[in-house]
């Protein structure tokens, strides 16, 4: 049995592992028999099939006690040496080696010289056991017991860690005499290795020890030059450092914790990792506006022209920041306040932000958190985690340059959490006025003031933002805007930003104001601005393209070229195809881009009375159905239905855009019209529309979102709305134009929601007071289309709840 790396002994167990298939072969074989095998150690470990000049001429014969095979192919056995014997010549190779081998006779010797190697060699045994602690206990218990010298020799030439050459020097050894001497030798040798080491380790811990005591000495010495008035001359570095901190003028708190750090940063060599952390550290605490804040421009007038220049309307927003301004010049100490501007895209949320910031004289920075996951990002790393740097918070102080920046949270709805934290949470100490003052980022370690920050959130939607949080900033809705408004933005903002933009003056192109009505209204389909103003980037771009090549000749756009620039119109108004069929109702939905017009189809078949909801409606839709249509069957005689046709007809009601999820309670009026109008077979008249929730004893109560959905109706051509009483609040917001252009019936009940659908109502339909009783309404759901907005947006849904 050729071993690659390893040498048995007479009388010693050894576990091998064999992997070539004739070893396997051959202990198959074996095991059958008397179990003896030959065990030769290869002169070359790495030759597959060694031959006979490939081994050492000694070997061992020895008895194999167990086999094992493995499910990796492999087979190990437990062999214990027995005698040693000569290789004389390999009679057979094939399927294994077959050896011819002559056995070898110890030589053994008694006398003094003989105890005083075996004394020689105990005593060598143990001094390497006292410096190394690598020797197993049971190897120097089996030493000590051990009587006979060739046998002693064997057990520590198997078990220490000589070489192969070495070990096979002490098995062709017959004479236990020489073997001891052999044996004395290497265990010599091997000793002086390991005192050797021992002194190599000393000599490092005397190091360690070495660069503690500097590091005690120059801390005296720093302190005999303090008391000499000498400064730290042999680092200007740190110098310069500490003079810059002090220049930034932190508070005291601030100020002994980088007196710390320096003394750290001392004691430190520039070449080690932890120096260039600390370095950092204090590099962060000399750059932070600890004092530093930019002087508020006061001027209530300069601060109205600056807002009324940039942005049209939204003057409640306005009103607010010249408020800020009137308390900020009576009382200098004023914190900052904390705003959320909520609203659709493109309605001019973080625009505004900067001209906050223009008009205070204030520097303006924003940060986008739509995405964030890790709590880090706003309050920072730990300086114990590699690459550790402060929260997004602290890097917009630094990159500001002041303490009282306009800070902007941009998309603070689109906040996300996993196991990484929760970055809302960690919001909560930011946009909290009565502990924003004390702010500790993770790196920093020390407090903060961003009291006098102002915070500005964006956000489109507010239900995705946690209560606790929202509950800490002011809300200022910014709602979509009209036709008009669109129109005269476009010509006001719009149009000479583009022209600029793209190269061209105002004598270059002029679009009319009719061309702007017809891109708003065939061309974009939006609460904001956004895509009005890519329509007319597309348009400066044309013009552009002309003048370049050549034609200087200016341009006027009327509604007639329109087309030839943008193409075909993207966008109809279906109003006039969809309505004026018996079972079809028009309604109002809100959606986070605003608001827009809701089509409810009914239509009835022969069947058992039942109702049939599509349209990928949600919960709160398909219980407003249900509602509707229990109070037409228990008010059917009243409402002059046919009741037998009631109770034979199923009812299948649609919304279209099925693919569009839909949700909210609103649509009830318009349902419950939709399937009056199918049983009475009369068509609605076509320019009304209306939006309200019903309940089962009829009542209409208020919804939200009625400025968005107003503006929607107008864009689509509606003249008449119906409008739950309660909202009447709502619309003193709307502008004048639109109150001009529109119709406005507000309804209680469905009683008085009946003789306003048809253009003439028969006198036998007389409807009945609904009796009186509360039942039990499911709220709106998240959906991507909902036919009101969530209960978040202040004073939008003052819904009552039973």
């Amino acid at each position: 049995m050729p071993l690659r790396s390893d040498l048995v002994f007479p009388q010693t167990v050894v576990p091998l592992v064999i992997n070539r298939p004739s070893g396997i072969r051959l202990m198959d074989e074996v095991l059958v028999g008397e179990r003896l095998v030959g065990l030769a150690s290869q002169l070359h470990p790495e030759i597959d099939d060694p031959g006979m000049n490939d081994l050492f001429p000694t070997i061992c014969v020895g008895t194999v006690l167990k086999m094992l095979k493995f499910p990796d192919g492999s087979t190990r056995i437990v062999c214990q040496g027995q005698t040693r014997a000569k290789l004389v010549r390999v009679v057979q190779t094939e399927p294994y080696l077959i050896g011819e081998v002559e056995p070898l006779e110890e030589v053994e010797e008694e006398g003094v010289e003989i105890d005083a190697l075996v004394h020689h060699i105990n005593r060598l045994f143990q001094r390497m056991v006292d410096q190394s602690q690598q020797i197993p206990e049971e190897l120097q218990v089996a030493a000590m017991n051990t009587r006979e010298p060739g046998r002693l020799a064997d057990l520590l030439a198997s078990s220490l860690p000589f070489s192969i050459e070495e070990r096979q020097i002490m098995l062709g050894e017959i004479n236990v005499r020489l073997r001891l001497e052999r044996l004395s030798q290497f265990l010599s040798r091997q000793l002086a290795v390991l005192e050797l080491s021992t002194k190599i380790q000393e000599q490092v811990g005397s190091e360690l020890s070495k660069a503690q005591r500097d590091h005690f000495l120059r801390q005296q010495l720093k302190a005999i030059q303090e008391e000499l008035g000498e400064g730290d001359s042999e680092n200007p570095e740190v110098a310069e450092l500490w003079e810059r901190i002090k220049t930034a003028n932190p508070p005291e708190e601030v100020q002994r914790e980088a007196e710390r750090e320096l003394e750290r940063l001392v004691a430190m060599h520039p070449s080690s990792a932890e120096y260039s952390i600390v370095r950092t550290y204090l590099d962060w605490l000399a750059l932070l506006p600890w004092d530093k804040a930019s002087k508020d421009r006061l001027d209530l007038r300069r601060a109205r022209k600056i807002l009324d220049a940039d942005h049209y309307d939204l003057e409640k927003i306005k009103e607010r920041i010249l408020e800020y301004l009137a308390v900020r010049k009576l009382k200098q100490d004023m914190k900052g306040p904390i705003l959320c501007f909520a609203g659709p895209p493109g309605t001019g949320k973080t625009s505004l932000g900067k001209s906050i910031a223009k008009a205070l004289g204030r520097e303006f920075i924003r940060v986008s958190l739509g995405g964030v996951h890790d709590e880090a990002e706003i309050r920072g790393h730990r300086r114990t985690y590699v690459a550790a740097m402060p929260g997004r918070i602290v890097q917009g102080i630094r990159k500001a340059g002041t303490n009282n920046p306009v800070f902007m949270l941009d998309e603070v709805d689109k906040l996300g959490n996993d196991f990484r934290g929760d970055p809302s949470a960690a919001l909560l100490e930011v946009l909290d006025p009565e502990q924003n003052s004390t702010f500790r980022d993770h790196y920093l370690d020390v407090d903060f003031d961003l009291s006098k920050v102002m915070f500005i959130a964006t956000a489109n939607v507010l239900d995705t933002i946690p209560s606790p949080l929202l509950d800490r900033m002011e809300v200022l809705n910014l709602p979509g805007y009209s036709e008009e408004e669109k129109t005269l933005i476009a010509q006001k903002y719009i149009i000479p930003k583009q022209l600029e933009a793209h190269g061209l003056v105002a004598a270059d192109l002029d679009i009319t104001d009719h061309a702007v009505r017809k891109v708003i209204a065939d061309y974009t389909r939006e609460a904001g601005l956004r895509n009005l103003e890519r329509e007319v980037a597309a348009v400066c771009r044309k013009v552009a393209r002309r003048r370049a090549e050549g034609k200087k000749k200016a341009v006027t756009i009327g509604p007639g070229q329109v087309a030839d620039l943008l193409g075909p119109s993207r966008y109809f108004r279906e109003l006039a195809d969809r309505t004026g069929i018996p079972g079809v109702a028009t309604g109002l939905a809100w959606t986070p881009t605003g608001g827009e017009i809701l089509f409810i189809e009914a239509t009835g078949m022969p069947g058992k009375g039942g109702l049939t909801l599509t349209g990928l409606l949600g919960d709160s839709m398909r219980e407003s159905a249900q509602a509707a249509m229990s109070y037409l069957r228990s008010h059917a005689k009243l409402l002059a239905l046919d009741i037998p046709k009631l109770s034979k007809t199923d009812v299948h009601i649609h919304v279209p855009a099925g693919a569009v999820p839909k949700d909210g309670p609103s649509a009830g009026v318009a349902i419950a019209s939709a399937l009056i109008s199918l049983f009475r077979d009369r068509p609605i008249r076509k320019e009304l529309a209306m939006t309200g929730e019903v309940t089962l004893t009829g009542r209409v109560l208020p919804v939200g979102g009625v400025r968005d959905k107003i503006l929607a109706a107008r864009r689509a051509g509606i003249r008449t709305i119906l409008l739950p009483r309660h909202n009447e609040k709502d619309l003193v917001e709307l502008p004048a134009d639109v109150k001009a252009d529109l119709t406005f019936r507000l309804v209680d009940t469905l009683d008085d929601v009946l003789p306003k659908l048809f253009d003439d109502l028969p006198a036998k339909a007389q409807p009945v007071k609904p009796s009186s009783g509360r039942v039990r309404t499911a709220g709106p759901k998240k959906s991507a289309a909902s036919d009101e907005p969530k209960s978040k947006f202040p004073g939008q849904h003052p819904r009552r709840r039973p």
